[in-house]
């Protein structure tokens, strides 16, 4: 499992290399060029999208001693630039915010237990989005395959339904008590944690103004996406209206959540640009040319992230030693 990450990342690289290859490379270049400082702007239009799921993060958690929304908002921007771009499956920036969650003084049981339910909603307010973004697809006139629409809608409430029964269930303490018994009482501390995570867990997902406040804010998050696409587009000389760059956002986001095992969803997300853009009608240079603009914005957002995460977890090791 180490080497499938890099596997993929450069299997990935590579087919995102021959398909931008096949375009015109002259006309993507040119478009880029006029788009400058544009593209610098519509990268920059990705904070709002993490302030508004910083924001509803921030509702799971106990009032005296939640997190301000900067450092909410910082912790969404680390966790989400762990996840794409470094190879570790979607996961790598959750523990990257627990624990700085736990930096910011926020105890164990409610900080796991935050974000295991705020993962959990996530899942449905994608979802969601999705189905937006597909329901404004299929009223623009584009061919779209019901049965296919039926499928991941399935697909979607499965996997958020399997995650939040798991949740209620016990499954963590179930787990780590298992864990326990095998290792011969070696691991007490696990067992006593993983009990007050998941009693913490249930009390969460019986406040529902905090778990229907979580969802809207996300849901706002997810549409505040649509954002960059709509700047991008503008900046490279194709306007395009808000519905449509939604749809564009909401089929973008659910193909790299998809292919959460290839990092940064190499490949696959150049190549949905590309069949997004005959589905529009955008020219495919001006498709490919999003398509890069996304990357950009990868390394002027998430970049950046990845050292603000190696200054938080050096200040983390100063401040708590044994988170260290």
């Amino acid at each position: 499992m180490n080497r499938l990450g890099p596997i993929l990342a450069l299997a990935g690289l590579a087919g995102a290399l021959l398909l931008l290859g096949q375009q015109d490379l002259t006309e993507v270049t040119a478009l880029l060029a006029t788009a400058g400082l544009g593209l610098v702007l519509a990268a920059l239009a990705h904070i709002p999208s993490m302030a508004l799921n910083g924001h509803a993060w921030r509702l799971l958690l106990p009032r005296r001693r939640r997190p301000g929304l900067g450092a909410m908002t910082a912790n969404v921007w680390i966790r989400e630039s762990v996840n794409g771009l470094l190879p570790v499956a979607r996961i790598g920036g959750e523990i990257a915010s627990y624990r700085l969650l736990r930096g910011e003084g926020v105890g164990v049981a409610p900080a796991a237990a935050s974000l295991m339910v705020d993962m959990a909603i996530s899942i449905l307010s994608q979802l969601g989005f999705s189905l937006l973004g597909l329901a404004l697809l299929a009223w623009a006139g584009a061919g779209i395959g019901w049965g296919g629409v039926a499928l991941g809608l399935v697909a979607g409430l499965a996997m958020a339904g399997g995650f939040i029964l798991a949740q209620r269930a016990d499954i963590l303490s179930r787990l780590a008590t298992l864990l326990n018994g095998i290792a011969a009482g070696r691991f007490p501390g696990i067992a006593a944690h993983s009990v007050r995570i998941d009693r913490m867990t249930r009390r969460l997902w019986r406040v529902r103004g905090a778990i229907a406040g979580c969802f809207l804010w996300q849901l706002a998050g997810w549409l505040a996406g649509s954002l960059e696409i709509w700047i991008a587009l503008a900046a490279l000389g194709h306007p395009v209206s808000i519905a449509e760059a939604v749809v564009i956002e909401a089929m973008i986001q659910a193909l790299s959540s998809a292919a959460f095992l290839v990092p940064g969803a190499l490949g696959l997300q150049e190549a949905g640009f590309l069949g997004l853009g005959l589905l529009l009608g955008l020219p495919t240079e001006v498709a490919a040319a999003l398509a890069i603009a996304r990357r950009l914005r990868d390394l002027i957002v998430f970049l950046p992230g990845l050292l603000a995460w190696v200054w938080a977890e050096r200040r983390i090791a100063r401040m708590l030693p044994g988170l260290g």
